[in-house]
C-alpha cells in the first residue's frame, strides 16, 4: 500500500509533535510514524516523568522540615507506588493531550517501525518511508512524502564495560520504572540527568554516591555553581566523587560491585549509567540516502536541511543540545523553511537551561567560567539569603550571577543556582532575546516581595549599585 503526503515526520517526541502541528496549521497534510508512544522520550521517560517524582520529593523534604514554620506534625512517611502513579497519571494526561492535538489538527499516526527508501519505483529521489509493523498482522505501508524531517531522538548511552541489564545496572529508563528503592545506590555521572536523581533518590532515603569523570558536577554550568551543588548535596549527605573514572561494573549476588580508578572496589545495592544520550541514527535507513551522518548525530545546515534538500532532521538525532524546548523550536524553524518562509537561525547561546535538583539550577547565555577571553565582563552576584521572600520559603541558599558586557553594556549571561531558578531563568532569556543591557534588567520594577528581586540586585550589582549587598 502507497501513500502520498505533504509531510512525513519520523518520530513523535517533542520536536517530531511540535513540527507536525506547525505544518498542519499551515495546511499541509502531514503523517507521523512513531514506533512506541507520541511524546516520546521527554514525556514518557525524561523530563515530565522525572520532574513529577522530583516534585513528590520536594513536598516530603518540605514537610520533614515543617517544624522551622511552626508547623507540628507526626513523622513523615511515603509511598513509594503511589508516588510512582501519581507520575504515570500525569504522564498519561499529557500523553492523551497530544493525542487529542494531533487529531484536532488531523495528523496521521501510524505506530511502527520507519525505514528511509532510497530512489525506487515509489520515488525518482530517496525520502519515502516504509512502515513495518513487528506486532502487527497489518501489512507494510509505504509513504511517500513531499518532505522529510527525521526526529528519531536518542538513547540512553553507557560504557564499555558496563553493561546495562535495567535490573541491577540500570539507565535513566530503568530506574523510572523501580517498583522499590534500593538502600545504597550509585550513580555514574554527574551531569544534569545524574544530579537530578541523586537529589530525589537521596530526598526519599537512599544512600547516593555519585562517580564523575569530570572535575567537577554539572561540567557545562559554572566553577561556582558546581561549587555550591556539591556542597549542598555533601551537606544532605550525598557522596561526591569528582575525577574518577570507572573501570567495570558487575553483579555478583545480586549486588552491583564497581571498580573504580584508583579506588577500592564499591559495592551497591544498585548503579544508573547517566553518561549521556546517543542520537538514534542507525537502523533507519540512512545508508539508502546521501544524508551525512556519523556518533555525534545528522549533519544539518542552520535550517536543519540534511545534504538532500528536501530532507530535514532535528532534535536530539542532530549535534546541538539534547533539550525538549531546542527540538520543538528546531521543529518550527524546520517547517517554516521548508514551507518557503523568512526564518531566522536558531541562536543556541540564548537557550535557557535547566536542571531540577534541590537546589535548581538555570542558566542562560555565558557563564562566569565560560565567556570569551578578549570580553571584557562584570559580574555582578546576589545570594538568596538576602532576599526577603527567599528566608520567608525558608530557602535561604544558592546565587543569582549576571554578567554584563563593559564595553557594549549589553546582559550576556545569567545563572542562577537556588529556590525557583528555573522559573527565575525566564526574565533573563526574555532580556537577553530582545538584547537589553543588565542595566535595563535591574531598572525594570519587581514586586516585594519576590525572589524575582535577586536578579534586579545582581543586575545592579554588576555596577556595584545593589541594595541589600
Amino acid at each position: 500500500m502507497v501513500l502520498e503526503t505533504d509531510l512525513l515526520i519520523l518520530g513523535g517526541g517533542t520536536g517530531g509533535y511540535v513540527a507536525a502541528i506547525h505544518a498542519a496549521k499551515q495546511g499541509q497534510k502531514v503523517v507521523i510514524v512513531e514506533k512506541e508512544q507520541l511524546g516520546g522520550t521527554c514525556l514518557h521517560r525524561g523530563c515530565i516523568p522525572t520532574k513529577a517524582l522530583l516534585r513528590s520529593a520536594e513536598v516530603y523534604d518540605t514537610i520533614k522540615r515543617a517544624g522551622e514554620f511552626g508547623i507540628s506534625s507526626s513523622e513523615a512517611g511515603f509511598d513509594f507506588l503511589k508516588i510512582q502513579a501519581r507520575k504515570e497519571k500525569i504522564v498519561e494526561q499529557l500523553h492523551q493531550g497530544v493525542k487529542a492535538l494531533c487529531e484536532k489538527n488531523k495528523i496521521k499516526i501510524y505506530h511502527g517501525e520507519g525505514a528511509i527508501l532510497g530512489p525506487s519505483i515509489f520515488s525518482p529521489v530517496s525520502g519515502a518511508v516504509a512502515v513495518t509493523f513487528p506486532n502487527s498482522d497489518e501489512e507494510e505501508q509505504i509513504i511517500v512524502p513531499k518532505k522529510l524531517i527525521i526526529a528519531t531522538g536518542s538513547s540512553p548511552r553507557t560504557l564499555p564495560d558496563v553493561e546495562i541489564d535495567e535490573t541491577f545496572i540500570l539507565t535513566s529508563d530503568g530506574v523510572l520504572s523501580l517498583q522499590e528503592l534500593p538502600k545504597k545506590m550509585a550513580v555514574i555521572g554527574g551531569g544534569v540527568i545524574g544530579v537530578e536523581w541523586a537529589s530525589l533518590l537521596n530526598s526519599f532515603g537512599v544512600d547516593v554516591t555519585i562517580i564523575e569523570y569530570a572535575e567537577r558536577l554539572v561540567i557545562n554550568e559554572s566553577a561556582s555553581v558546581a561549587k555550591e551543588l556539591q556542597r549542598q548535596f555533601e551537606e544532605r549527605g550525598i557522596q561526591v566523587m569528582t575525577q574518577r573514572a570507572v573501570r567495570s561494573a558487575s553483579v555478583e549476588s545480586e549486588k552491583v560491585q564497581i571498580e573504580v580508578v584508583g579506588h577500592d572496589i564499591m559495592t551497591f545495592d544498585k548503579v544508573m549509567v547517566a553518561v549521556g544520550r546517543t542520537p538514534n541514527v542507525n537502523g533507519i535507513g540512512l545508508q539508502n540516502t546521501s544524508v551525512q551522518f556519523d556518533d555525534k548525530g545528522i549533519q544539518v545546515n542552520d535550517y536543519y536541511q540534511t545534504a538532500e534538500s528536501h530532507i530535514y532532521a532535528i532534535g536530539d538525532c542532530i549535534d546541538t543540545l539534547q533539550l525538549a524546548h531546542v527540538a520543538a523550536k528546531e521543529g518550527e524553524i524546520a517547517v517554516r523553511h521548508l514551507l518557503g518562509e523568512a526564518v531566522m537561525p536558531l541562536n543556541y547561546h540564548d537557550i535557557p537551561k535547566c536542571t531540577y535538583t534541590q537546589p535548581e539550577i538555570a542558566s542562560v547565555g555565558y557563564h562566569a567560567s565560560n565567556f570569551p577571553e578578549n570580553m571584557n565582563v562584570k559580574v555582578g552576584k546576589f545570594h538568596f539569603r538576602g532576599n526577603g521572600k527567599s528566608l520567608i520559603y525558608g530557602e535561604p541558599d544558592g546565587f543569582v550571577e549576571v554578567l554584563r558586557d563593559t564595553q557594549t553594556d549589553d546582559l550576556i549571561g545569567v545563572t542562577i543556582i537556588g529556590p525557583h531558578a528555573t522559573e527565575l531563568i525566564g526574565e533573563a532569556a526574555a532580556g537577553i532575546y530582545l538584547n537589553a543591557s543588565a542595566l535595563e534588567l535591574s531598572d525594570v520594577i519587581h514586586a516585594h516581595p519576590t525572589m524575582s528581586e535577586t536578579l534586579m540586585e545582581a543586575a545592579l550589582d554588576s555596577y556595584g549599585l545593589a541594595i541589600h549587598k
